[in-house]
């Protein structure tokens, strides 16, 4: 299937993610940070989709610096936003072209439509 680059501060829901993901039949990569990104994109060329929070504590635009870092680098990657924040205009506009968005929390359902959507 997919390997899609899972970046969340918070260890548990980053690890849940991961776990949601990989249930789906995807490969996962995982990071904490923009950092960690970085060095997973610069790494892997096979990387096909970002799955991001949108609120970082590392950085103020947070999962928003993210992937305008990682679309830089991958102008094909897809990118999916993740927030318990609820979506709004002034939300999406921050959004890399194609970017899709689900809302924290999701059930494993909701994910495997985000995902099946994003890859398709």
């Amino acid at each position: 299937m997919a390997l899609i680059l899972i970046v969340e501060d918070e260890f548990f829901i980053r690890q849940a993610a991961e776990w949601a993901v990989q249930d789906l039949g995807h490969s996962t990569l995982a990071a904490c940070d923009l950092g960690e990104a970085l060095k997973h994109l610069s790494a892997s060329p096979a990387i096909d989709a970002l799955f991001v929070d949108m609120r970082l504590n590392e950085l103020a635009v947070g999962g928003y610096e993210v992937a305008n870092q990682a679309v830089a680098l991958r102008p094909n990657l897809r990118v999916l936003y993740t927030s318990g924040t609820p979506l709004t205009s002034n939300i999406t506009d921050r959004f890399v072209p194609g970017g899709q968005f689900i809302q924290k929390p999701y059930s494993a359902d909701q994910l495997s439509k985000s995902m099946e959507r994003l890859l398709n």
